[in-house]
Parts: C-alpha cells; structure tokens; sequence
C-alpha cells in the first residue's frame, strides 16, 4: 500500500474469522459469506482479501476464482463487494481506494486473471460514487438486460405508520383484507420451516411452469451451513392451519434482501403474500435494519411480481455497472467468451458451468 501502516492479507484467513470480521460491517450480505461462497462455487475456488491499517480491520472480500486449465489465464469474480463500510462509522474513500489497489494488484497484475466486481451500490447514491472513483481504474461494464440489477429498496427509517401509509392505496387494502382473513405467521430459521417453504415453492412451480436458475436446494445447504445470526429468515402464513404461502429474507449489517417468494394454489385468494411482507416489515425494523431490497424487479417478463413490489412504494434503482479489469488479452477474451456463453444457455448458471465453458474455449485456441 502507499500509505504507511497499511496490510493486506490475502487467502490467510479461516472461516471462524471470516464470521467475525463480516459482523464488523454495515454492508455485509449473504453473498460474501463463507458459506455461500463455498456451497455455490467450491471452497477450493474461494480467495480471500483482508485490509487492515494499524491492525484494525477497514476492508474485506470474497472472490470466486475460474481458472479452466493450468495455465495463468482465468477470471476472478467478486459479488456484492468489496465490504469497507465499517458500523458506526461512514464509508471512508480511502479504505474503499485501499481495497481497489489490494483487488487490482493481486488479480488483475500478479494472478493475470479478468476480474468482474458487481459493487453493492446503486447508481445515483453517494456510495456508488466513491465506488467509481475509487475503481476509476477498472471499465465500467455497459449494462444489458442480462447484467442490469434492477429493484426496489425501502427505506424503513420512517415509522411503521408512515411505511404503511407510503404503500399503493390498492396494496394496502389488500393487506388490510389479509389481516381481516384470520390467517397466521409464524418465523423461524431452522430447515423444518425451509422444508415447508420449499413444499409451496414446489406447488407454485407445479401451477406456473416457469424457467429458473433458482435452486432452492442449495439455499437449503446454505441455510444449514449459515452461522446462527447469518441465517436466512424464512415466514409461512398459514390459513385454516395450511400453509399457504412463504418468503425467505437475508438480513446482515443495516440492510435485508428478498430471496425468494412463493404461494400455493390454496393461497391464491387468502392475500398472504401482503401480510407477508407486512409482518418482514416490521421485524426487520424492530431488529434494527435501514435498507429493505425487495430482490429485483423486471416490469417486462414478470410483470405481477413487478406490481406487487411496486404497490410497497420503494425507491426504484439499478445497481451500479459491474466494472472489469484485465491485463491479460487471454484472461479477457475467455471469460468474456465464456460469459457470453453462459447468459445464452438458460438454467445451467454456476461456477461448475462458466469454468466447463471456459475450459471447451481453452482446448479450441
């Protein structure tokens, strides 16, 4: 680093540590925990990076590395990172340009590898623009409709009268006809309430025959692997003693992500879904979360689902372009060929499929 007292450690962590710096942080998310990162791509895939100054930690991320052969070519892939938001404290420039000098050193220059870095932030907030400058090294990626993450995010600073209030007159009256429906919640993090999750999320698939790269068992690995306080929060309403519908909520540092919805046949008419996100609602603030992301929207291919989080009366935004860094012509041209590859083959997404893509490529050239 230029800077005297700085440190990077790179790949000396262990998970037991890992949990304990990610609860250092405001911007922390399931996607940079341990356990995501070896459930999804391999533990044998995992890179750690650790910035410290005078001892103290300021700075982390997880990467996921593709190398398709021996060889030094391959793709470093970074999501919802680097974290450098320490609680109780603003987001320092310096600690965020700290960490794109660790990235682009170790990545980029001495490993030779295309490295992808999806920010959490979205465009137009004054996070995102420390995060451009201090990468303003790395290209921005242009988005398309395969790479653009497009949501609504609540601001649950306000009180809940005010939160309710805010919300499409529509939706709170359907919500106001939830709550009359006699119908319950209950909440839990364990794999008994994800197994019931995952038997209405089956119905749901069963009625609407439709095409995802979700995989609800691998969540449930997750969730099993998850530290206790990193776990998903999973709520089933229930009617008449059924369970109707359910949704899973990931809550770490001062911000909550929608993973994933469903509703069965018999929940169609009972409007669980509303008293759902309701009751998420209020947990999440009485725990203390800011940010509330309602887990992507895209008014064109899904528009009912667009509506619904639309009637919360969020703020609609885009993540930041994910931006790229190479100095290694291979390492570009194959992980950008292999992306390619991977957005037009529907269902296979993954670690395992973008390295077998990366490697066919490998063995032509």
């Amino acid at each position: 680093m230029e800077s005297p007292g700085w440190q990077i450690d790179i790949d000396r962590t262990t998970p037991v540590e890992w949990l304990q710096m990610l609860d250092l942080f405001n911007d922390a998310n399931i996607y940079q925990t341990w356990s995501y990162g070896q459930l999804s791509w391999g533990r044998e895939n995992l890179s750690h990076v650790v910035l410290k100054r005078d001892g103290e930690v300021l700075g982390i991320a997880q990467l996921r590395i593709v190398r398709p052969t021996s060889l030094k070519f391959g793709m470093a892939y970074l999501r919802w990172g680097p974290l450098c938001e320490r609680r109780g404290r603003p987001l320092d420039p310096e600690v965020v340009q700290g960490m794109a000098r660790a990235l682009q050193e170790e990545y980029v220059i001495k490993r030779r590898l295309f490295l992808r870095i999806i920010p959490n932030s979205f465009a137009g907030s004054s996070r995102a623009a420390t995060m451009q400058s201090a990468f303003s090294a790395f290209d921005p990626e242009p988005l398309t409709h395969e790479n653009a993450y497009r949501t609504f995010v609540l601001d649950l600073a306000p009180s809940l009268e005010e939160l309710r209030k805010r919300f499409d007159p529509k939706w709170r009256n359907k919500l106001s006809g939830a709550e009359r429906n006699h119908l319950r919640i209950t909440a839990g993090n364990g794999l008994e309430e994800y197994e019931t999750f995952c038997r209405i999320y089956r119905n749901m698939r069963d009625r609407k025959a439709f095409e995802t790269t979700v995989d609800v068992e691998e969540f449930r690995r997750i969730q099993q692997d998850l530290a206790e306080n990193h776990r998903m929060r999973i709520l089933i309403c229930e009617d008449k003693g059924i369970a109707v519908a359910g949704l899973v909520v990931s809550a770490m540092g001062d911000s909550a992500i929608y993973l994933l919805g469903a509703t069965s046949d018999e929940g169609l008419h009972s409007k669980g879904a509303y008293l759902l996100q309701w009751t998420a609602l209020q947990g999440l603030k009485e725990n203390g979360i800011r940010w509330y992301d309602l887990g992507g929207i895209d008014p064109e291919g899904n528009p009912g689902v667009y509506a619904f989080k639309k009637g919360m009366s969020g703020s609609d935004v885009f993540q930041m372009n994910p931006l790229v860094a190479s100095n290694s012509s291979v390492s570009s041209a194959m992980a950008k060929a292999g992306m390619a590859m991977q957005r037009a083959i529907r269902g296979s997404s993954g670690a395992a499929q973008l390295a077998r893509t990366l490697k066919q490529l490998a063995t032509k050239n």
